[in-house]
């Protein structure tokens, strides 16, 4: 095979990983019931003129899995977490003690498990639309090759390899859509 068809096959296979971290990364962002530092990833803070993100302000710690406790870096934060938690209309209501700020984490009602389900879905579509598209840029370039002298045989297998990736990635773009609806319906 041909150093260009390895470079194609080796960026392919190098996207498709891409797609499936940024999969993972919008299931963290998927809440499942139980807390999780990871539910105020899309909080930030106007920390002395600049948005910073609250695990820069904050020590966040988990210690049950209902409850989310902030232990800001610098007492004068409190209200300004507590403000930027209600503006970001992620669904808690955070309650100041004066040193820590508690988050209680309401149980999911099953409407919302559902709603969540839905958008867990949407995103490993998109994962999958990543990936095909992906596979057509693959698919084009060993078409340009062919056009270039390479031969027809090894662009035939080039083609059969990146679409064995691209089965290959789908199937684990559902088999983590299937865990992450799972971790949601459960109650």
């Amino acid at each position: 095979m041909t150093e260009e068809i390895e470079f194609i096959l080796d960026s392919t296979e190098e996207s498709m990983n891409g797609s499936i971290a940024h999969l993972e990364k919008e299931f963290l962002n998927i809440r499942a019931g139980k807390a999780s530092p990871a539910m105020l990833g899309s909080v930030f803070v106007d920390y002395y003129g600049s948005a910073t993100p609250l695990s820069q302000v904050s020590k966040i710690s988990v210690p049950d899995a209902r409850t989310i406790t902030l232990q800001p870096f610098e007492k004068n934060m409190l209200q300004v977490i507590e403000k930027a938690i209600m503006i970001a209309n992620i669904g808690f209501n955070p309650m100041n003690n004066g040193d820590v700020i508690i988050i209680s984490v309401p149980p999911l009602t099953e409407e919302r498990r559902r709603d969540l389900a839905k958008q867990a879905k949407s995103e490993a579509e998109d994962a999958k639309i990543g990936v095909r598209n992906v596979r057509k840029d693959a698919n084009t370039d060993i078409k340009k090759l062919e056009k270039e002298g390479t031969s027809e045989d090894v662009c035939k297998s080039a083609e059969e390899q990146v679409q064995n990736l691209t089965n290959t990635y789908i199937k684990k773009i559902d088999e983590l859509l299937a865990a992450k609806e799972a971790e949601i319906m459960k109650v």
